[in-house]
This record gives structure tokens, sequence and C-alpha cells, in this order.
């Protein structure tokens, strides 16, 4: 069972706080944590590989405009939030579904990959790509349940960390696999697909041999409900942190606008296009650990703004007249810092105001305003390019982070650091 691999070695102290067991030395990360890290590995190989090409495929070669491609966009990565909650709900009714709720998700993305072969026209597009978000937002918070669940609040951002930092090296591994794929091969879009739905298929297996199933504890007396997991917001700790999330969402342009950009601004060839995810995902690579342990000693929230911090000075670096070969490396690398400070640590900081009998719901709340914001985002900001032009719209967008990170400063939620 999961939560066993996090309280072997703890026990209660009289404030309720937990405490390592004197003698005995505490597990670093929990198997659960590896075991979903590796799941979560092997899967984004396979979103990324498609993830790479996708900005350039449909830009360059189905033709659409930047308000076309900012609305699949905002349907990629914000379509999710409509089923976040229902999958947190199912997750966490019955106190063990976290497991099969996430492998639901995992597999209906699987089963999206191929779909993209046959799909040529904005519509089918947007409903394969709705339908690969709809198993994203059914397995992200049953799986960072799980994550929270199998770790102790004094290690929770770096258990965080280390996940991330899994599921990162997936995706530095599918750029370049994407990359190679369309280098070797004739029909370079239908390889990539194809071999992604593959990879995707080889991570649901991973996911059902060797993730525990067992239940999260003991069943509460009353059944969770969307109602409750909803009265959560009650807390201001977590409404705090939700509220910010949202804001910060608001004002976070998608990776792929950042890499159009970068390839607009130093005449990038399109062959080299699928390697620019590479430069975020090194950097989240080596600085999701770090980031974490920093967190769980440093505070929480401290970190996840610093990492807002990074991504407005990015924008910047994009704004200024600074056409040097070192600008795509700083401006990557800054992405990367701002994944790393962010994903994970704000995860680590809303369990703490969340009982274990609603982690999932509760994660999946803030999960959700997070990822309708960047919805938005996605949508003002392909908009904003179409009508004024891309240097004008990430100016907006820049200001508008930089109010938001401000305003979050004011409204520092307490409880982010253990106790």
């Amino acid at each position: 069972m999961y939560v066993a691999d996090s309280r072997a070695s703890t026990r209660a102290s009289a404030d309720g706080a937990v405490r390592p067991v004197a003698g005995r030395r505490r597990a670093a990360i929990a198997p659960t944590v590896l075991a979903l890290g590796t799941v979560s590995l092997v899967t984004d190989v396979s979103s990324e590989m498609v993830t790479a090409v996708l900005p350039l495929y449909l830009v360059t070669g189905l033709g659409l405009s930047p308000l076309g491609f900012g609305l699949l966009d905002g349907v990629y990565n914000g379509f999710s939030a409509l089923v976040r909650l229902v999958g947190g709900h199912f997750a966490d009714r019955g106190g063990g579904r976290h497991k099969w709720v996430a492998g639901f998700g995992y597999a209906v993305s699987a089963v999206c990959k191929p779909l993209l072969l046959v799909a040529h026209s904005l519509t089918p597009i947007g409903l394969v790509l709705a339908a690969d978000r709809t198993g994203k937002g059914l397995r992200t918070a049953p799986r960072d349940a799980l994550i929270s669940l199998s770790s102790t609040p004094e290690n929770r951002g770096r258990a965080f960390g280390v996940h991330r930092a899994m599921d990162t090296a997936g995706a530095l591994l599918g750029p370049l696999a994407a990359f190679l794929i369309l280098r070797a091969t004739v029909d370079g879009y239908d390889a990539v697909f194809t071999v992604s739905f593959c990879v995707a298929v080889l991570g649901v297996l991973v996911l059902v041999l060797f993730v525990p199933g067992g239940r999260a504890g003991a069943v509460p007396a009353e059944r969770p409900s969307l109602r409750g997991a909803v009265g959560l917001l009650r807390g201001r700790a977590l409404r705090r942190v939700s509220v910010c999330a949202l804001l910060l969402g608001l004002a976070t342009v998608s990776d792929s606008f950042v890499y159009l950009l970068l390839q607009r601004r130093l005449g990038v060839p399109d062959r080299w296009f699928a390697l620019l995810p590479l430069g975020t995902a090194a950097a989240f690579l080596l600085l999701a650990v770090p980031l974490g342990r920093l967190a769980d000693r440093t505070g929480r929230w401290t970190v996840f703004l610093g990492g807002h911090a990074a991504l407005l000075l990015a924008y910047a670096l994009l704004l200024t007249s600074w056409h040097g070969t070192g600008l795509p490396f700083v401006v990557l690398a800054l992405h990367g810092a701002f994944y790393a400070a962010t994903d994970g640590v704000l995860m680590a900081a809303a369990s703490e105001g969340v009982p274990e009998a609603l982690r999932s719901s509760g994660l999946a709340l803030v999960q959700t305003g997070q990822a309708l914001a960047r919805f938005a985002c996605s949508l003002l900001f392909g908009a904003a390019w179409t009508v004024w032009g891309d240097r004008e719209a990430l100016a907006g967008a820049t200001v508008a982070l930089a109010a938001c990170a401000a305003f979050s400063l004011t409204l520092r939620p307490k409880g982010t650091v253990p106790a």
C-alpha cells in the first residue's frame, strides 16, 4: 500500500506533526514515487514527441493562423481542466482508486496518438487533442495524490521534484526522438505519431504492473463528494494558493508560443524546431530536485514566486534587441527553471491544506484553476498576435505577469512550509 512507503519510519508527535522515528533511517524517496516517475518518463517521451512537432505541423504544414493555433493550443493545454475535478473525485471515492483512474487517463491519451494520422483539419484535430487532454485531466490529480500520500510533509517537495525530474527526462528524450524520426523518414509526421502511440502503450503497462494499487488508508465513514471537495476552498491557505495559481496562469504564455517566438527571432530552420524544447527540459531536469529540496527547507511559496520571476526575465529577453547565439540558451534555461520551481512545488504547497480523504480532489481544484487560466491565456495571446503582432502580444503578457506576481506576493499563503 502506497501510504506505507512514507509512514513505516515516521510517527505522530504530541502536536500532530509527522516526525522520523528515532533510530531508523527514513527512506529518501518512496518506491511508489519512483514507479510513478518511470510511468511519467515513458509517457512523456510519447507526448513530447507530438508536442515538439505539433506547432510546426499545424502552422507550417496545415497553414493555421496564429489565432487558429492559439485555439488549438488552448484546447491542448486547457481542456483537461474540465475533467480534472471528475478524475480527482472518482479517485477519492472508495479510498483506493487513484491508480486505476490514473491508468484510465493514460490509456485514453495513448489511443489518441494514432488518430492524429487521419485528422487533417481544424475540427478533427481539435477533437483529438481534446480527447488526449481529457486523459491527462483524469490522470494528473490521482497521480499527484499518490505522490503526496506516499511522502511525508518534510520531504514532499523533494518527492515531487524527483517525480518531475523523471517526467522531464522523458520530455528531454521525446523531442530528440521526434527530431531523429523527422530526419530519417519521408512521411516524418506520420512516423512520429505512430512511434508515439507505441511508447504510450508501454507507459500504461508499466503503471499496471509496477504501481501499487492498495488503499490510501482507511475508507472514511462518509464518502467524499464534489461538494465537499469544493468546500475545501473555504480554507484560507488553499483558497489563496488556488487564486494565485489562477492569476499567474492568466499571464503564462504557452510553451509552443515561446518556441515559435524564438524561431522567428533567430530564424531557426524548420528541421531544428523540434530541438527547442530540449533546452527547457534539460534545465527542468537539472533543477527539479534541488529546487524541490530548497522549497522544503526555505518555503514553497518563495520558490514558486521565484520561478515566475525567472519566466518574467525570459519574456524580457525576448523583447530586447539581443540576437546573439546565447539568447536561446538563456531563455530556455530560464523557461526550464520556471517549471522546476513551480510545477511540483505548487502541488507540494497545496497538499498541506488538503485532508487525505480528499487529497486528489483538492489538488484537482488548484490544477483546474491554473489550467483554465492557461487556456484563456493561449486564446488571448493568439488573438493579440494575430491583431497586433508577436512583439506587442508578448509585451502585454509581460506586463500582466509582473502585475499578477506582485499581487500574489501580497497574498502569500500561510502554512506552505512543513512544521
